[in-house]
């Protein structure tokens, strides 16, 4: 295996960066972590459910990272008319984020019957936009729904939806489980799926009393977690980094509920590649972090004119995470905090 690897700029197409304090401190963290194109998610507090919330949100995110390109997105809610799909689409928004009710985290605002929104479904497929689903069905003790099997019950959902609008490209976010992956390998080339990488290096034994490992979904069983790396390292051309970074508070984190959430912005490619290195699959880490989900986002491949990042591995170049890091009045813990990543962000080429 190399020693240094040379890739364009990295792609997140699913990243939470807040507002407020807590914005201001991670949008300039997003190049850091070796990312240059992001997919902003809308779930803020209220959502980003108009093409005019979105692009304000967009004109905030673009004076706080200038060079970073944000894709910004639109959370489903009655509002979300077919009028303003195409409202939205002709403002270049890319994407419609669905949250099932109650799920995670600024979710009470999500939505409960899909049916409903089938008008604003056909309006998105004819303007080509993405339908991004986080794919879980709210949990219920009745019909035996917790949050372990709630992204496996979700599956019928996105098949439904598929038979639907077979045009219609969607993305099942943040997989944690074979089903989920062996579901997006059978259906057709309009359906992606993200991965995160805590989800690659975690099962649900390191979140069981690690509230800062803890997240929605949450990571499942070491069978699940196999099964994201066998994808990512098979290279399969549908699966692509969604991080799912999501930032809280510290005491939001450690409180007697805490919050759903892992924060990887800082350290994401160094993350991912040290993951890939260890899985023998380095070969396959520039089509994960940007040459896959560009291609279905249908963005232009990463252009070597703006610019790369060159990581490397050596004993002296250790990534050592902090335990913290500074969010306003606020601090944030990341993913793995106190420890060390093989691989680190030598040099860019901006």
């Amino acid at each position: 295996m190399p020693d240094s690897i040379t890739l364009p700029w990295a792609s997140d197409f699913h990243c939470h960066l807040r507002q407020g304090a807590m914005l201001e401190a991670v949008a300039p963290m997003v190049e850091q972590g070796g990312v240059r194109t992001v997919l902003a998610m809308p779930n803020l507090a209220p959502p980003l459910t108009t093409t005019q919330m979105a692009l304000d949100y967009g004109a905030r995110l673009q004076a706080l990272a200038p060079r970073v390109r944000f894709i910004l997105t639109l959370y489903l809610s009655p509002a979300l008319t077919p009028a303003e799909v195409e409202r939205a689409a002709r403002a270049g928004i890319t994407a419609v984020k669905m949250y099932p009710s109650g799920v995670t985290t600024n979710s009470e605002w999500g939505v409960g019957d899909l049916q409903a929104y089938h008008p604003t479904f056909a309006a998105m497929q004819a303007a080509d936009m993405v339908l991004c689903l986080h794919g879980e069905c709210p949990s219920d003790a009745a019909r035996n729904v917790c949050i372990l099997n709630a992204e496996e019950r979700f599956l019928d959902t996105l098949r439904d939806l598929h038979r639907a609008f077979p045009r219609l490209r969607i993305v099942l976010e943040h997989a944690t489980t074979r089903a989920a992956v062996e579901c997006v390998k059978a259906l057709g080339d309009t359906v992606a799926c993200t991965i995160t990488a805590h989800h690659l290096f975690i099962t649900v034994d390191d979140w069981a009393g690690q509230p800062h490992h803890f997240c929605k979904p949450v990571a499942k069983f070491p069978a699940d977690r196999a099964a994201l790396r066998e994808v990512v390292a098979s290279g399969h051309p549908r699966f692509f980094l969604g991080s799912d970074s999501a930032p809280h508070p510290r005491a939001a984190k450690q409180g007697e509920r805490p919050a759903a959430g892992v924060f990887t912005t800082p350290i994401l490619i160094p993350l991912v590649a040290s993951l890939f290195d260890a899985l023998g699959c380095l070969d396959r880490l520039e089509a994960f972090v940007s040459t896959n989900g560009r291609r279905f986002y249908r963005l232009p491949p990463a252009d070597p004119a703006d610019g790369s990042i060159t990581l490397t591995r050596a004993a002296a170049a250790k990534l050592q995470i902090p335990a913290a890091y500074a969010a306003g009045p606020d601090t944030v813990v990341p993913f793995m905090a106190g420890s060390e990543l093989a691989w680190s962000i030598a040099s860019t080429d901006a």
